[in-house]
């Protein structure tokens, strides 16, 4: 019998942000598979590294962090044959993933490959997006209202459609887009409404209003969030001033 895959989200960052579930799968496991880039170590393998055991077998899927070859579809491959080699001989596999396996998730590149051949479960993790509303404390959505999550590398004219359309807004993959789309939002007239959140749950995590931000760029690991629905409480709750390393 075949090894089953399990395609586990560990959260924004937080350890304790780890479900159940997850940690069970995880510290259970013969072999554990991590995104890496090529520059530094990996930050799916430091979310977990204090529930990982010394026996367990690890593969680093090494991915250039370059715009242009990503997603890295020979990388990808050859993680999924040596996953599948595994898998065949008996042990199960745990594929790391930042945030949720299927929200914007690397673990979805491995599941096209090998879920025809193998059992797969894919257990869901605490997502930037829903974390970033907690720590913001402000809701994303209520009632009827539509959220819309928008990837910074969008196009200007996409993006301020969807900004001009939706009810609630998430902005995602922002780094060094950060200008354009703060530009982007400021002739929408929403910048009060905007609250700009970098490494949530993170002990180095800043949320503050989007207008109080002095710099020009972002880390990859930041967001912005936008409301303007229906519910007056919401929009009109106060955003934070800055406030940097809140994790306890």
């Amino acid at each position: 019998m075949s090894g089953t895959l399990y395609g586990i989200g560990v959260g924004p960052g937080d350890p304790e942000l780890l479900t159940l579930k997850a940690h069970r799968i995880l510290t259970h496991a013969a072999v554990i598979a991590y995104p890496a880039p090529d520059d530094g170590e990996s930050f799916a393998r430091a979310i977990v590294a204090q529930y990982l055991r010394n026996d367990q077998l690890e593969i680093p899927i090494v991915i250039p962090m370059r715009v242009e070859r990503f997603p890295a579809q020979a990388i990808y491959d050859q993680a999924a044959a040596t996953i599948a080699a595994h898998l065949s001989a008996g042990s199960d596999v745990v594929v790391l993933c930042e945030g949720d396996p299927f929200f914007y998730g690397s673990f979805m590149y491995l599941f096209e490959r090998l879920a025809d051949d193998f059992p797969v479960e894919v257990v869901p993790g605490v997502s930037s997006l829903m974390a970033s509303a907690a720590a913001l404390q402000r809701p994303l959505a209520a009632r009827n209202d539509v959220l819309t999550v928008i990837p910074a590398p969008l196009d200007d004219e996409r993006i301020s459609a969807l900004l001009n359309q939706s009810d609630a807004v998430a902005i995602m993959k922002i780094g060094r887009h950060f200008r354009r789309i703060r530009a982007l939002i400021e002739a929408e007239g929403l910048t009060a409404s905007a609250g700009y959140l970098e490494r949530v749950s993170l002990a180095n995590q800043k949320v503050m209003a989007l207008g109080d931000v002095d710099d020009d760029k972002a880390p990859y690991f930041s967001m912005i969030l936008i409301y303007k629905g229906a519910e007056d409480w919401i929009a009109a709750s106060r955003l934070p001033a800055t406030e940097s390393g809140t994790k306890s």
